[in-house]
This record gives structure tokens, sequence and C-alpha cells, in this order.
């Protein structure tokens, strides 16, 4: 499954909106999602599973990559 993360790149600062970066990557579940990332010093804001249209919207853009973790 294609998960789509939010998240701030600094965990000890205080997240603004503006600094929000997202990443895809290949996981099973939710949890993976974030054991795979816990050794990036990140602030997870939100965790998406990307499927259907959606998935398809997301793959039609230039910045859509999966990260290999």
């Amino acid at each position: 499954m294609i998960y789509k993360v939010y998240y701030q790149e600094n965990a000890v600062e205080v997240p603004v909106r503006e600094n929000t970066k997202s990443l895809y990557l290949e996981a099973i579940d939710e949890r993976d999602v974030r054991m795979k990332l816990k050794d990036r010093n990140y602030n997870i804001e939100f965790v998406q599973l990307l499927e259907g249209n959606y998935l398809e919207y997301e793959q039609a853009s230039e910045h859509f990559h999966v990260e290999k973790i």
C-alpha cells in the first residue's frame, strides 16, 4: 500500500503549516510507516492511505516518488 506522509522536518519545533512537507512511502499499515520513519527526526502530522482515484491523481503529479526504506 502507498501512504502519503505529511511532516515537519524538525520534531522539536512548533509545527507551522507553511513548513509542512510530504513524502510517499510503501508500507503495510500506518504503524509500519511510523516505524520506517522513526530514525528520521520528523514530526509526523498525518499519514494518509492512497487508493483508488486519489492514488491515480497523486501518481499523475510530477512530485510523486515513492521512497525506498
